[in-house]
């Protein structure tokens, strides 16, 4: 959906910890890289004033997504305004037993009701786990949500297959105590964001 000329923007972008900048040393994440690439001002005629939100919440499964997304991502909205969501579900749902087809409706469930709303969205694919074991689970995990985003003509950026056997992402995964990755995988997964249709979704030019 391309953005109305000078439209003021708002973006909120909900996930687990990785939404935060946990274990990067710089204190960036990649939300804070994606921000820093991402023009907030408008250059000129017709680019939009865009503010950004992030609402990490450690260790959230979907479930968990889907009921906070009423009440507190919400509430970050603006009448009047054009409101945004970025959703960044995580890769705890096998681990915590939930169902692919739980998995699957709850961010079904939020992407429709989003829609009915007006909120463009755009989904962030979860990413591999420092665990192996757990890791063909997280890529049907990520197939799925996926296949759900397609289905509703939903941008969805995936960020398993690209890392899974990446070596800077797993070095730092396996060697932090919480699981989450450093600058090098904050990094990594700003560039897929900002490469893989960020600024396409945003009706923007490639690295405005």
């Amino acid at each position: 959906m391309p953005i109305a000329p000078r439209t003021r923007v708002r973006i909120v972008i909900a996930g687990d910890a990785l939404v935060s900048a946990m274990g990067d040393s710089k204190g960036m994440g990649w939300v804070g890289r994606v921000i820093a690439r991402t023009p907030s001002a408008p250059a000129a005629e017709g680019a939009p004033f865009i503010e950004i939100l992030a609402l990490p919440q450690p260790n959230e499964a979907s479930p968990e997504l889907a009921a906070r997304w009423v009440s507190e991502i919400q509430s970050r909205f603006e009448p009047g305004i054009e409101n945004r969501l970025v959703l960044a579900p995580g890769n705890s749902d096998p681990a915590a037993g939930v169902s692919m087809s739980r998995s699957r409706l709850n961010l079904a469930n939020i992407l429709d009701e989003a829609k009915k709303l007006g909120i463009d969205c755009l989904v962030v694919g979860p990413t591999p786990h420092r665990n192996d074991a757990l890791n063909e689970s997280i890529s049907a995990l990520s197939q799925g949500f996926a296949d759900v985003a397609k289905r509703r003509d939903v941008t969805f950026i995936d960020c398993f297959e690209p890392l899974v056997a990446h070596e800077g992402w797993l070095a730092e995964v396996k060697a932090s105590e919480t699981g989450l990755p450093g600058q090098v995988g904050y990094g990594l997964l700003a560039w897929l964001v900002l490469h893989r249709g960020w600024f396409e979704w945003l009706d923007l030019p490639l690295d405005a």
